[in-house]
């Protein structure tokens, strides 16, 4: 897959979250961009199976399985972060 469009980074985190409290973490309340997601316990493994899906869903790109690391998906904003390097985001 290539990246067909590059889309604004905070129309993404607000996506990304929507996507995250609806289908990933239903019922634990307020989440932000810096809320810790992984350990927390808020979203387990399968959670970051379907984040990381919705992703190249979302940005038209393939993400390798050797990115799926903390560093990469433990906040909202770090998964921002990694989209941006990936030259799927523009700044906002």
């Amino acid at each position: 897959m290539e990246n067909e469009t590059v889309r604004p980074a905070d129309e993404f985190a607000t996506q990304l979250t929507a996507f995250i409290v609806a289908d990933v973490a239903p019922n634990e309340g307020e989440i932000n961009g810096d809320t810790d997601l992984l350990l927390t316990g808020l979203v387990d493994s399968l959670g970051v199976v379907m984040i990381s899906d919705w992703i190249e869903n979302e940005l038209s790109i393939v993400i390798d399985p050797v990115d799926v690391v903390l560093e990469n998906f433990q906040t909202v904003d770090s998964m921002v972060t990694y989209a941006r390097s990936r030259g799927a985001l523009t700044e906002s």
